[in-house]
């Protein structure tokens, strides 16, 4: 019974949304290492801008070279690798946090991971891939669907973890400093 009494809803809700974020991007930077050449097109495509509606006025933007194309994909995957390892890092400390009633730490660490993930698929893919190198004009190498889904899991989690872990925390932020 008494654990029962330090597990609260919401702390047990980050660990289990900063889990699933950690899961997703292990997932999707072991999958970009293994099969490497599946995404790598992708990211040839969307910089090279060739399946887009090819306006003059924005091929001006497009990047050609094999060298930088690739090593965009890299830095891509690199992001991914240390952004699930600081959301896994995070699931270990919310589930030690929940347990000990302390969860600022893990608070920290997955605000820095779920962050990671906004600035990669929100700020990487839906902006820079989306609107820069026009993504979304392409039948064949659009990925703001893909994208879009993952910043609102990130975004969801990152909400939930600053919630307050007791209705008490949130009355005591409410009252004016003395």
């Amino acid at each position: 019974m008494a654990i029962t009494t330090r597990l609260r809803p919401v702390p047990l809700a980050a660990t289990a949304l900063t889990g699933v974020t950690a899961l997703y991007m292990t997932l999707v930077a072991v999958g970009n290492i293994v099969d490497f050449g599946t995404n790598r097109e992708f990211v040839r495509h969307v910089l090279a801008m060739d399946t887009t509606f090819r306006d003059e006025d924005l091929m001006g933007r497009a990047i050609e070279s094999r060298a930088v194309q690739d090593a965009a994909y890299v830095a891509i995957i690199g992001w991914e690798v240390v952004t699930a390892l600081v959301l896994l890092w995070a699931t270990a400390l919310w589930a030690v946090g929940v347990r000990r009633g302390d969860a600022e730490r893990a608070r920290w660490a997955g605000t820095v991971g779920l962050v990671m993930v906004l600035l990669l698929f929100g700020g990487g893919f839906m902006a820079i891939g989306g609107e820069w190198f026009a993504m979304w004009q392409s039948a064949d190498w659009n990925g703001l669907d893909a994208a879009l889904r993952v910043v609102v899991l990130a975004g969801l989690a990152l909400l939930v973890t600053h919630l307050p872990a007791r209705p008490q925390e949130l009355a005591d932020e409410a009252r004016p400093p003395r």
